[in-house]
């Protein structure tokens, strides 16, 4: 129990440490650091006093960044920040004022970034920057994003005398990374890492796909093409007659019909245009997808397989296939955008696009191959073999129901069971193969290359996720 003279002490502790607290701690006072001194000396004033601005980058537009602060610093001095690991966890304030720790000019530090499937550049990653803009000094610090530090994104800091000059440059700065991106033309994906976060932009070679190795029915990758491709090509007429440019398009059938085969044909006519091309778990990025489109058009936005996404809608209080439409209505009716959707399952998505309607405006079928079709596909993959016309033909005929990958795979095992016995293949081959695949025992098989069971071959036959895989032939 606490007596009158346990309240008094009390009482008179808290008196003395209100005293205390109230003392200046001459050892915690800011000073300058080397480095603040370079930067007020820079600027011509106490840099400790200069408010810093902060813009965040996304990560894959690093090098955009690193491009764009070297053409506008000029002949500016780029020095690197000493003081260990607390660097990276520290701001550009903290490097000009720090009681603790006594920043100093040193070595900057760089990262290799890619800038295309072929080519990389060294950019900075932490080091600060002192130059000179519209007659204004200004200090900018450029730093990488580093995970590791609790830091997702890259970062610009700028600390300039007049708030007024500071925010130009910020514009400019926007302006330069758009005109001098690396990403613009590229074709992009992203994919996420073990904790399902962003891991940046990934640079895929352009695909070369001839309308020709496309083998679907007649009209349908012509509808495609004009939707996709020829909106584009005629932007500025359509724009004039007020229409909008931004579409999205459904690629929808069986598997392995020719989906994927379709879409990398319309990358390949499409030179010069930024697409970005997500499949499976990669479709979360979408909204960064969505940002990369509507800043570097023309562009195409390709999701693979959002069948996958819609069979999450009920599991997730904001289903990500709603995420991928919204992207989709938060580009400006005028943006030269394609959203470019493929589906092994559409009947997965219909109740979801009809309660979100108008975000596509054409769904083109990918069909089970019809005979005429199917001869095509036979003799598209034993181009250069010696089967004769007859007996793809009658492989053809017996093969209904089937698709381009069963024909692929047809044509492989009979140049396999020939290799095996050290000869060519021939006709007797290409029979006995089909005789194997068309067997009750193949069933599995036939369904993993997508052809339709007995009964089942209609547009919308069952059957596992892909089709001729993203650099199938």
């Amino acid at each position: 129990m606490i007596d009158d003279d346990d309240r008094d002490l009390m009482r008179q502790v808290k008196r003395y440490l209100r005293r205390v607290n109230e003392l200046p701690d001459h050892e915690a006072v800011p000073t300058l650091t080397p480095l603040g001194e370079l930067i007020s000396e820079h600027l011509g004033t106490e840099a400790s006093a200069v408010s810093v601005v902060h813009e965040t980058i996304a990560d894959h537009r690093l090098v955009d960044a690193d491009i764009a602060l070297e053409v506008l610093a000029g002949d500016g001095l780029l020095v690197g920040v000493s003081g260990g690991e607390q660097r990276h966890q520290q701001g550009l304030a903290e490097f000009v004022s720090n009681p603790y720790l006594r920043y100093a000019p040193g070595p900057v530090d760089y990262a290799e970034r890619a800038t295309g499937p072929d080519s990389s550049r060294r950019v900075v990653s932490l080091g600060l920057r002192l130059l000179r803009f519209e007659g204004h000094p200004l200090a900018v610090t450029q730093r990488a994003a580093a995970r590791q530090y609790g830091r997702e994104a890259a970062m610009v800091e700028i600390m300039g005398g007049e708030p007024e000059v500071v925010t130009r440059f910020l514009a400019a700065l926007r302006a330069a990374m758009v005109e001098h991106s690396v990403l613009r033309g590229q074709v992009l994906s992203f994919q996420p890492t073990e904790y399902g976060r962003e891991a940046g932009a990934t640079f895929l070679v352009r695909p070369s796909v001839a309308s020709d190795d496309v083998v679907l029915p007649e009209g349908v990758l012509e509808e495609a093409v004009q939707h996709v491709v020829d909106i584009g090509a005629y932007r500025e007429e359509l724009r004039r007659a007020g229409q909008h440019l931004k579409r999205g398009v459904l690629l929808y059938g069986p598997p392995g019909t020719g989906k994927t085969l379709t879409v990398r044909h319309l990358l390949s006519i499409t030179p010069g245009t930024t697409a970005v091309v997500l499949t499976g778990s990669g479709i979360r990025f979408v909204t960064a997808a969505a940002e990369i489109a509507r800043t570097l058009t023309p562009a195409i936005v390709v999701l693979e397989d959002i069948d996958l996404v819609a069979m999450e809608r009920h599991s997730s209080p904001q289903p990500l296939l709603f995420e991928v439409l919204d992207a989709l209505d938060g580009l400006d009716g005028d943006a030269d955008v394609a959203f470019l959707m493929t589906t092994n399952r559409v009947e997965v998505l219909e109740r979801a696009l009809a309660e979100r309607p108008g975000r596509v405006d054409l769904a083109v079928e990918i069909p089970l191959p019809a005979l005429a079709e199917r001869r095509r596909l036979f003799r598209r993959y034993a181009q250069g073999l010696p089967f004769t016309d007859a007996a793809l033909d009658a492989a053809a005929e017996r093969a209904a129901g089937v698709t381009g990958s069963f024909a692929k795979e047809l044509i492989r095992r009979s140049v396999l069971r020939a290799s095996r016995d050290g000869r060519a293949p021939g006709d007797d081959d290409l029979a006995a193969e089909l005789e194997r695949l068309l067997d009750a025992r193949e069933q599995l098989t036939r369904s993993m290359l997508g052809a339709a069971s007995p009964g089942e071959q209609g547009p919308h036959a069952a059957g596992p996720t892909g089709s001729f895989g993203w650099y199938a032939g």
